[in-house]
């Protein structure tokens, strides 16, 4: 408790002060207020000369005003010294988030460090800096304490990873990247200066009927496969692969027309996988530093699946083209029959009056079937191929006409008015259960905009989930959910036909 002075200045406390006012012999009554950072507060009447006691409480400069009275109503103003109320913490804020760096390295740990108190810039910084060693690598936690003059105390702890010195293994990365670019510059150079010479040369030439001159793309395009056929010549002696390989027979013809086989596929993904990680070491050196683990195998895991979702949509659309067409080939087939045609001649007729992969398939049966195969097996290869059931429907039909006999205009009549009403039944389930496809699009794609929208206003608010390994646990735990719940609404929206 402190009596009340009109002169001496109260250093900052982060306590309540009680300020004691007696006023003057002869005072009849008098008022006073408090003035907190020049916000006035209310008068406050007393009606005698008895002493009173000010309770002073809000953070800011604190100033009392006194207004006495005597008997014959004279005032005079009393007005207090400033009494300093701290109440608040400093604030203390970096820029960075985690703090990096190698063993041998000058790093200085106050540059990003912002250090703010309301009242005074008079603070005792400090820091646990002599208990880390410096000199070993490892993950550590810098604790910065600040005390200002009423004794409030501020904690920030940073997280601090020290690396190893890779400075001699990043200059070799770097010059053998540099080399890699100054070959691939210089093969590129040698090659227009061919074509400059071929340009020079056919002006002195009988230019043929055709052109025949190859681009640098179509020049890519070929070592490229030759380099995916090889890979899957040396791929063909795993039987793990080969068992892999077998996924991808159904992609033959269909995603690449390059690809004679299943192993082609695994040789191309390998490719795409270490270009993937050749650009993350690239980007990475750029950076001087080098891959962490996790930053090596994620780049090969997406660069080895990511060629899937081309050939899977590739594959989708090649059987949604074909499943369109099917009708139209199956209504071709049964007026063939009706004018007294075989099955090989209907084959033949699918194949020429029709385009599109729909053809492709029924010219591929017709071969077969000149080649001396049997009706079954034919349509059999064709079922394993497009695994619909509108063609196993069909190669069914068949194989009992083949046996059995029977009237195939009947049949064909039959299958041809069934899968009419199915594509009818489709198309009207698609158009009904379409506002509810935009929905679940749309649920897929909130997150997603979220995530984007929040990583566009602060850059650096998920820098903490691959800052340690608790947080990369969360960020691949948070994909695993993400892709069960597409999965699982996927299973619900779905309509079996």
């Amino acid at each position: 408790m402190d009596n009340f002075s009109q002169y001496e200045l109260q250093t900052p406390t982060n306590q309540d002060l009680e300020i004691t006012f007696t006023p003057e012999e002869g005072t009849f009554h008098y008022e006073y207020r408090v003035i907190t950072d020049d916000h006035y507060g209310s008068w406050v009447s007393i009606e005698n000369g008895d002493p009173i006691t000010i309770l002073l409480d809000q953070t800011g400069e604190n100033q009392i005003e006194v207004i006495t009275y005597d008997k014959e109503d004279h005032s005079t103003l009393f007005q207090s010294g400033t009494y300093k109320i701290d109440k608040e913490a400093p604030k203390i804020r970096t820029s960075a988030p985690v703090i990096t760096f190698e063993v041998g390295t000058e790093y200085n740990f106050l540059e990003d460090l912002t250090v703010e108190d309301n009242f005074t810039s008079n603070l005792i910084l400090t820091d646990n800096l002599k208990e880390i060693d410096l000199q070993t690598p490892g993950e550590y936690t810098i604790v910065f304490e600040a005390v200002d003059e009423a004794g409030n105390k501020a904690v920030k702890k940073v997280p601090l990873t020290i690396e190893e010195a890779y400075s001699n293994q990043l200059f070799v990365i770097q010059n053998i990247i540099f080399l890699t670019l100054c070959i691939f510059a210089f093969l590129i150079l040698k090659f227009q200066k061919s074509i400059r010479l071929e340009k020079r040369f056919t002006n002195f030439s009988v230019e043929p009927l055709k052109d025949r001159r190859v681009s640098m793309f179509d020049h890519l395009s070929t070592f490229y496969v030759f380099l995916v056929k090889k890979i899957s010549k040396a791929f063909q002696k795993s039987v793990f692969l080969g068992k892999y390989a077998k996924h991808y027979e159904k992609y033959v013809g269909v995603a690449n027309k390059d690809f004679s086989c299943g192993m082609d596929f695994i040789a191309s993904k390998t490719i795409v996988s270490l270009l993937f990680i050749f650009i993350a070491i690239f980007d990475r050196t750029i950076q001087l530093q080098l891959l962490h683990f996790y930053e090596f195998c994620f780049p090969m895991i997406v660069g080895f699946f990511m060629p899937d979702i081309i050939y899977i949509y590739k594959y989708k659309l090649y059987r949604k083209q074909l499943e369109a067409d099917l009708l139209d080939a199956i209504i071709i087939m049964n007026n063939a029959f009706k004018s007294g045609r075989s099955i090989t001649q209907a084959l033949e007729i699918v194949a020429e009056e029709l385009k599109g992969p729909i053809a492709k398939e029924f010219h591929k049966m017709y071969l077969e079937m000149s080649f001396g195969l049997y009706v079954d097996v034919v349509f059999q290869r064709f079922q394993e191929r497009m695994q619909l059931e509108e063609i196993t429907y069909l190669t069914a039909s068949l194989s009992i006409l083949n046996h059995t006999g029977g009237n195939i205009v009947k049949v064909f009549s039959s299958i041809e008015k069934s899968l009419f009403n199915r594509q009818k039944l489709r198309l009207e389930a698609k158009a009904l259960t379409s506002s509810s496809r935009v929905i679940v699009w749309a649920l897929f794609l909130v997150p997603l905009l979220f995530v984007l929208v929040i990583q566009l206003i602060n850059p650096g608010y998920f820098a903490p989930l691959f800052a340690s390994s608790l947080g990369l646990l969360l960020f691949f735990l948070v994909l695993l959910l993400y892709g069960l719940y597409i999965w699982i609404v996927r299973k619900i929206m779905k309509v079996r036909m």
